[in-house]
């Protein structure tokens, strides 16, 4: 069967699981995941057969150890993601989930009820948990999935869609609602961003060219974020230790991630007090400034911007630095530059936080805490599939909700309309 052919033929068998998934029980659709979870432990030493054999071909490639630690499935990261599937079965179920209702003055009652999407397309780089993350959380959402992971884990991906399939057979499932693409050729993602009438949705997940790759190819609709720049503006009310604890977590707990602090902007009426004592933290760890003149004028050993750096998303421990005159200043910054991932303040002042949320245009925007809360599991939605930056039908963490859409209910005792 050729590429073309091949894609087809899963996403309609997709969507034919897809129908029988949407209507399972909450009960069933729990008890499938915690046997998936009971199946991965127990096929540990399988999956880790499997998963030697791509450690083999990234090594004999150079990949990174950095790289290779990612795609590397542990005991101790495949008990995580049988946890994962525990976990999620254990939120509450989104389908069916009556929003509101309202009577009309004609005595129609109308309401909206959450639906699953129907066929989710991923596309994704290197870790394979992933693959048993994106899985559960579309399996809740009464969702198929076709799955697309990196060819550097194309034998621990299909191993473990071997798992999850079994536990799906054993509740007379259609396995077909969990696939993992069984080709590396890049044609199979071409092939499937064009069958619009069989999947759904696309959620890519990895970096800026796959994403930008997937964005111009697609005929279907593609939930995606390209970037994370984010920023902290420390505000001139700002406490200085709350505002040195949470900037130095927001870029060192962990700098390779997408809501990793890039940029620093700091209100000039506090620039002398603060940047000193949080250019000492910064430095104790290995961080790059990179400043603008007013910044430099105070801390003269960072190195000066340039007009790259503050669009620049370096998942590494540098730091872009600008004194501001203001809020607002801040906030035409963020505008300009942003990703509308994530953006945080330090401020004190009440009034000042409220404009800030207000007038920021961010899926997560925060007051005194870190922007590494930007994460599904962090905001309470039990675990994530992605981060939208796109607003429809999503932005920000996707959790179970935001993989389900809604139709409209109506009630009524014989009304027609005149």
């Amino acid at each position: 069967m050729d590429i073309k052919k091949l894609m087809l033929h899963m996403a309609k068998a997709a969507r034919a699981a897809g129908r029988v998934v949407a209507k399972l029980p909450t009960d069933t659709k729990n008890n499938i995941l915690l046997s998936m979870a009971e199946e991965l432990v127990k096929q540990t030493k399988e999956i880790q057969k499997a998963n030697e054999k791509d450690l083999r071909a990234a090594k004999k490639k150079g990949l990174s150890a950095a790289f290779i630690d990612r795609l590397t499935l542990t005991n101790k990261v495949i008990k995580a993601m049988a946890d994962g599937l525990a976990e999620v079965a254990a939120l509450p179920d989104p389908v069916g989930e009556v929003l509101r209702m309202w009577r009309r003055p004609n005595g129609l009652q109308v309401g909206r009820m959450r639906i699953p999407l129907g066929v989710i397309g991923m596309i994704y780089e290197s870790r394979p948990n992933v693959t048993v993350d994106a899985a559960a959380l579309c399996l809740k959402a009464g969702n198929a999935i076709l799955l697309r992971g990196g060819s550097e884990a194309i034998h621990s991906n299909l191993v473990l869609a071997g798992v999850l399939q079994k536990s799906l057979g054993n509740f007379k499932v259609p396995g077909e609602a969990i696939q993992v693409i069984p080709v590396t050729d890049r044609e199979a993602v071409k092939e499937m961003l064009l069958l619009e009438e069989h999947i759904d949705l696309i959620i890519p997940r990895g970096g800026e060219s796959l994403i930008r790759f997937v964005a111009e190819n697609s005929r279907i609709p593609v939930l995606k974020h390209y970037k994370g720049v984010c920023h902290i503006f420390v505000d001139e009310s700002a406490d200085i230790e709350i505002a040195r604890k949470v900037c130095y977590n927001a870029k060192v707990q962990r700098p390779g991630v997408c809501n990793a602090m890039e940029t620093m902007l700091v209100h000039e009426k506090i620039a002398r007090d603060f940047l000193p004592a949080m250019a000492g933290d910064f430095a104790r760890a290995g961080v790059e400034l990179r400043g603008c003149p007013k910044t430099r004028k105070i801390l003269p050993q960072a190195v000066p911007a340039t007009e790259e750096d503050w669009p620049a998303e370096y998942l590494d421990l540098i730091l872009a630095v600008r004194v501001v005159k203001g809020m607002d200043e801040a906030i035409r910054h963020i505008a300009r530059y942003g990703s509308n991932h994530t953006e945080a303040i330090i401020t004190s002042d009440y009034g000042r936080a409220r404009k800030f949320l207000n007038d920021v245009d961010s899926s997560v925007v925060l007051v005194n805490a870190s922007t590494r809360f930007n994460d599904g599991g962090q905001l309470g939605l039990g675990a994530e599939i992605g981060i939208s930056t796109s607003k429809l039908h999503a932005f920000g963490p996707m959790g179970l909700e935001e993989l389900t859409g809604t139709k409209f209910i109506v009630f009524g005792d014989g009304q027609v309309r005149t």
